[in-house]
């Protein structure tokens, strides 16, 4: 029987390469995300291309009753999720206290709240079914702090933390917990997040279609945490040995404006 996978945000960036990964294994698609008519297109992409069936979900995941709209739709369908993607979730550049509130705040309820509320909704029927998948998209950002884009790491770590910790109690349950955790990607996720401004530091971004392939096969050999990249694997390893102090200095940096 073919799977079908939830994914989250898959209407652009990761998400949507993600999807592409599935459908080209025979897997029926959930598609969710706010914009329609950008999921709609990508169903027929994947319909044309790997003969997928897609079913589109148009949910905001900002709002506190985002998660159970659609576990209510898919619940009213009869459609039971086999894997789930959690790949939304948006950040904001800028020091906290000059951003705005209200939008911080949802950038914690997509990339905090509703990925551990879908995970809380879908979880207990894979353990019952005794299979299934989770697959979190994270970043290298969840591993360190990050001084101009506060929320936004602490939010990464969480799902790092959080993705880990899962992992490891179900063990042996059939079910797997999965953390894709890329660093700089071609993605709206930078226009998104800075809008116009640009980084006075400049790096190498990986495409969207290596980082979902990389993390799609990572998932599907159950490797708990994916790091694509030598230079993000690096990155991260570094984070073990150099003081704190200077990593959270050279992200700082990292994270302000040309004047």
């Amino acid at each position: 029987m073919k799977e079908t996978v939830l994914i989250t945000g898959a209407s652009s960036g990761i998400g949507l390469e993600l999807a592409k990964c599935f459908a080209a294994e025979g897997c029926r698609l959930v598609l969710t995300a706010r914009n329609q008519a950008a999921l709609e297109k990508l169903a027929a992409e994947l319909k044309q291309k790997h003969h997928a069936e897609s079913i589109v979900l148009s949910a905001d995941l900002a709002r506190p009753d985002g998660p159970k709209q659609i576990c209510n739709s898919l619940a009213a369908q009869k459609i039971v999720v086999d894997v789930l993607v959690n790949n939304a979730g948006f950040g904001l550049h800028g020091p906290f206290a000059q951003l705005p509130l209200q939008k911080q705040l949802d950038i914690i309820q997509v990339n905090v709240t509703a990925l551990a509320e879908l995970t809380g909704l879908f979880l207990p029927a894979m353990l019952q079914r005794g299979q299934g998948g989770i697959l979190n998209v994270g970043s290298v950002a969840g591993f360190v702090a990050g001084p101009g884009m506060a929320v936004y790491y602490a939010t990464k770590a969480f799902v790092q933390s959080f993705s880990e910790a899962l992992a490891a109690e179900l063990e042996g349950t059939g079910v797997t917990v999965n953390v894709l955790c890329p660093g700089p990607t071609e993605t709206n996720f930078g226009p998104v997040a800075r809008g116009d401004k640009v980084r006075a530091r400049q790096t190498g971004k990986m495409s969207a279609e290596t980082v979902a392939r990389y993390g799609h096969a990572a998932f599907r050999r159950q490797k708990v945490i994916a790091i694509p990249g030598i230079k993000n694997q690096a990155a991260v390893l570094l984070t073990r040995v150099v003081p704190r102090r200077t990593i959270r200095n050279v992200i700082k940096s990292y994270n302000t404006f040309k004047e």
